[in-house]
């Protein structure tokens, strides 16, 4: 038996004025969703142990079956993992950003989704005058990067920049033990950014600029059980954020990179599709994450989000369906969203949220039921990380009529 799992990163959203009180799952055309959800199941899971922060990090962990409560230590260790980059037991991981500040407050937390290429030769510069033995800042990808540090402050309240989108940067600055060193690197990187030629080539262009880094979701290494004793599965995470890509490495799953997957509207789609199939051709599992409605969803922008859903279904959800059809053997398919992130909040939010589960193959799919934020009246089948591992975890496949 094949599994497919298959995340829209942020799908989930609240009903919108703009949508005559729908929300943007309900309005979007997304047929491939709504026939897996009519000939399937669907139902609502929480993502989010209580208490914990509303993250990608969290919410993916728990999606692929692992509880955060348990295993979560940071997120930017997760994603050195991702990155390739081996962390000592005294090193602590920081994520990155190159963010856009203006008149003092948070502009953009994605300085107008940088290219990795433009910004390479910033986190060059950054490690050529801030950088020393001990250290270190790594690409990552786009606006997102990786600052490694040699018995740096672990004990740090600090915030993800996407989290206060319009706010003043001084009130939202890491403090704790250490606060000052952490402050001054981030202030250290300002004139470092003003005078980088690539910065200068933006503002020409009337491009937003990155104007200083933004160091948070501090950890020290993770460590987590592997998907081949846990669930008896070999596979693959196919993301273009080292996020996903880490949380499978950690587990012992193949990270594959996908040539010109870009964590954005303009990511190369059929490629992830092709690389997820050809995982299932010599393995059991993949799953598949899509960055891009999460990112419209900070930006604020209902259009494109509605176009991130919309392109999800149509370019990865239908093809990779039609895919496993093809293999003429049986398999699951789930599709599913981390989180909520409401275009109107521009953040991340800890409601439940859809899971659409089929069992194959299915010839003829039948009707179409809704797959959105309020499926079974708003009742939820409980964590999402004992949920996925039933699903996951049995794989046994139980035959199933098409919905008339």
């Amino acid at each position: 038996m094949k599994i497919a799992v298959l995340i829209g990163d942020g799908m989930g959203d609240y009903p919108l004025k703009e949508l005559g009180g729908k929300t943007p799952l309900q309005a979007a055309v997304i047929p491939n969703m709504r026939a897996i959800a009519g000939a399937g199941t669907v139902r609502l899971v929480n993502t989010i142990p209580a208490g914990m922060s509303p993250g990608s990090d969290v919410a993916n962990l728990s999606i692929m079956g692992f509880d955060p409560r348990k295993y979560y230590t940071g997120r930017a260790p997760i994603e050195a993992a991702g990155a390739g980059i081996a962390m000592g037991k005294r090193d602590v991981a920081f994520r990155c950003n190159l963010i856009a500040v203006e008149a003092e407050r948070i502009k953009d937390h994605s300085s107008g989704h940088i290219t990795t290429e433009e910004a390479r030769p910033i986190i060059a510069a950054l490690n050529e005058r801030l950088g020393r033995p001990g250290l270190t800042f790594h690409v990552s990808s786009g606006y997102r990067h990786l600052l490694i540090w040699e018995n740096g402050p672990d004990e740090l309240v600090t915030i993800p920049p996407h989290d206060v989108l319009g706010q003043p940067t001084a009130q939202n600055l890491p403090a704790g033990a250490r606060q000052d060193e952490v402050r001054r690197l981030m202030e250290a990187s300002k004139p470092i950014l003003a005078a980088h030629p690539v910065n200068a080539a933006r503002r020409q262009a009337g491009k937003t600029a990155p104007t200083q880094i933004w160091l948070w979701g501090q950890g020290q290494r993770t460590t987590l059980p592997a998907y081949r004793d846990l669930f008896g599965l070999t596979g693959s995470v196919i993301s273009a954020v080292d996020l996903v890509r880490g949380i499978g490495k950690l587990t012992g799953l193949n990270a594959v990179i996908v040539p010109g997957a870009t964590g954005f509207l303009d990511t190369n789609y059929a490629g992830k599709v092709k690389a997820a199939l050809n995982a299932l051709d010599h393995d059991d599992f993949v799953f598949v994450h899509v960055e891009a409605p999460d990112e419209c969803g900070h930006m604020g922008n209902l259009k494109l989000k509605l176009k991130a859903i919309e392109a999800f279904d149509r370019e990865i959800v239908g093809p990779v369906w039609r895919g496993l059809e093809a293999m003429r053997q049986p398999y699951r398919l789930i599709i599913a969203t981390d989180h909520r992130t409401p275009v109107a909040v521009r953040n991340h939010t800890a409601e439940p949220v859809p899971v659409a589960v089929l069992d194959g193959p299915m010839p003829d799919a039948g009707r179409e039921a809704p797959f959105d934020e309020y499926v079974n009246n708003g009742q939820t089948s409980g964590m999402a990380f004992e949920w996925l591992k039933s699903q996951i975890g049995n794989r046994r496949i139980r035959p199933q009529k098409a919905a008339i």
